[in-house]
């Protein structure tokens, strides 16, 4: 299941408040920046630092 346009064009990232990429068949929101990615869990964004997973993995 996709996320809905609309919540994708206010999510950012909490550590540099930059924009993410969504990467639909990974289930992931990706920052290149800080090589970081943030699970999608139950088609919810878990936008909590703490959870970031390193990128690519």
């Amino acid at each position: 299941m996709s996320l809905d346009p609309k919540l994708l064009e206010v999510l950012v990232c909490p550590q540099d408040k930059g924009p993410l990429t969504y990467l639909e068949d990974k289930q992931v929101l990706v920052n290149e920046r800080l090589g970081i990615a943030y699970p999608i869990e139950d088609d919810i964004p878990v936008m909590l630092v703490d959870h970031a997973q390193k990128w690519p993995a």
